[in-house]
């Protein structure tokens, strides 16, 4: 979902950049570079970037500032909850988690603002978290367990490993469609509807309780994206009966 007008496409046409909308009318890898989902996840991981080298900058002891206290106050309580999933193993893979879930945050609120694009609503951003949170959960299991990982595709009855394998291998498969379209499909449809509301209403009046919902709805869609990784992740470090 695409807003009428992205101020990227602007710099870009006055630089003499090509401007593209979608990849069917990408032709070349700079085009692909210039695909609005993806200048705009660079926009994304620029922010969060900055403002952490900012806030550090800042740091101290005892903290005076309120903004200090926040962000410490929504890290710890991230790095408590995943501990309490994933056990006291999982705290050393905490920073990968908070990490998708601030990029996923950021990217569900951009698609609000006027101008901007949300990364998450396309589909290649969200498969490129999924891939990050599944196929990194299979390298906690290696680096955890070694050769015995394998014992979590092969259930707890070894005369039933032919048949359970497969399952295991389709389920693992799986969770990249879960929680790749999950998040498009809701951060798509809410983004679908602001763009109608705008269309038929105005600016203003009738698109407000959507994007209040919107508030709700992208922080929802990213904790849900960050609970099931801890999960995956839990899986993964535990050991195979």
């Amino acid at each position: 979902m695409e807003h009428p007008l992205l101020f990227l496409n602007i710099l870009f046409s006055k630089l003499g950049l090509p401007v593209v909308h979608g990849a069917e009318e990408a032709h070349s890898f700079l085009e692909y570079l210039l695909l609005p989902h993806v200048t705009y996840a660079w926009v994304a991981m620029l922010f969060l970037i900055i403002s952490a080298k900012l806030l550090v900058k800042k740091v101290e002891m005892v903290p005076e500032s309120g903004g200090q206290n926040f962000f410490e106050v929504v890290i710890s309580g991230i790095e408590n909850f995943m501990v309490d999933i994933t056990g006291e193993p999982g705290r050393q893979y905490f920073p990968l988690v908070c990490t998708l879930a601030f990029f996923i945050l950021v990217c569900n609120y951009m698609g609000m603002i006027p101008g901007f694009f949300g990364p998450t609503s396309n589909i290649n951003t969200t498969v490129g978290c999924a891939l990050i949170a599944v196929i990194y959960t299979h390298v906690i299991g290696v680096k955890l367990h070694g050769a015995k990982y394998i014992k979590h595709f092969l259930g707890p009855i070894w005369w039933l490993s032919p048949l359970i394998f497969p399952i295991e291998i389709i389920g693992h498969t799986a969770r990249v469609l879960s929680l790749s379209i999950r998040l498009f499909g809701n951060i798509f449809g809410e983004e679908l509807v602001l763009a109608i509301l705008f269309f038929l209403a105005g600016l203003y009046l009738a698109p407000l309780p959507i994007m209040f919902l919107g508030l709700f709805t992208g922080f929802v869609q990213a904790f849900i994206f960050v609970l099931l990784t801890m999960m995956y992740f839990a899986g993964a470090i535990e050991e195979a009966h």
